[in-house]
């Protein structure tokens, strides 16, 4: 992308849609969020690698989701910018009938991702903020493609450590989903043998448009609430999520 001012869009702040598309190898991210990417990359070498597993996993979630467990509707919650291998393209390819509504609070990123999903009838994106989740189940049934007493999939992937304290909201959405329904998150991870490279990283994160908060897996799994944990062996190898712990952590919770 063009480093000029295109659209209004913020350039000399660093925007954390843009470092991950980066740093997944995309082209929608500017100097800023280049510059960005590579003070991450000195504290947190294997960033490149975590962010492509993370993706990796949100994928065979997906397939596992549609393919294995029936689940035709798809809201992912701080979609970011589109990008390759979408959650709408995975579900998609495992059964016709999947419909996605992806969910982001930057008007920006919203008007360019449905730039780029138009003409797409099974798949919509609105503008809407996790802290304020009965709006965002309001929107995403109002696209005509989420039905809220039936299944769903709800995905916070890589979102909620940008959020301070998001347990009452992500509880709200538990609440809101049907039974049968899945909860889908991952999350940075915090310890303390790296807590000057975390530290370091927060720093960077601080001067751009949203700061970071990385939780323990404990923590982490608070999210899920009485929601049933599915093993994670079937959607990364265990040696993979071992390997990458020293950043994150992701799981599947189904609603009994």
């Amino acid at each position: 992308m063009s480093d000029r001012n295109p659209y209004g869009i913020d350039v000399s702040t660093a925007n954390v849609a843009r470092i991950y598309d980066f740093m997944l190898g995309g082209k929608d991210n500017f100097a800023v969020d280049r510059a960005a990417a590579e003070q991450i990359l000195k504290a947190f070498p294997e960033s490149r690698d975590g962010v492509r597993m993370n993706r990796e996993f949100l994928g065979n979630v997906v397939r596992h989701l549609a393919a294995e467990q029936g689940v035709r509707q798809f809201v992912d919650i701080g979609a970011g910018l589109p990008t390759r291998k979408n959650v709408h393209e995975v579900a998609h390819a495992a059964t016709p009938e999947a419909r996605t509504v992806y969910v982001d609070n930057d008007p920006v990123v919203c008007v360019h991702g449905r730039a780029l999903l138009a003409n797409t009838p099974t798949v919509a994106m609105v503008e809407g903020d996790l802290r304020a989740p009965e709006e965002i189940w309001e929107r995403a049934a109002g696209t005509g493609l989420i039905k809220p007493d039936e299944p769903v999939a709800v995905l916070l992937v890589a979102i909620l450590h940008f959020l301070d304290d998001p347990y009452a909201e992500v509880a709200k959405l538990r609440e809101m989903m049907a039974p049968g329904s899945f909860l889908v998150v991952t999350h940075l991870s915090m310890t303390e043998r790296r807590a000057e490279d975390t530290d370091r990283m927060k720093d960077v994160y601080s001067r751009a448009n949203s700061g970071v908060a990385p939780r323990t897996v404990e923590e982490i799994k608070r999210f899920f609430g009485d929601f049933e944990l599915l093993d994670n062996d079937a959607f990364i190898a265990p040696n993979v999520l071992e390997r990458m712990a020293i950043l994150g952590w992701g799981g599947v919770g189904r609603k009994r």
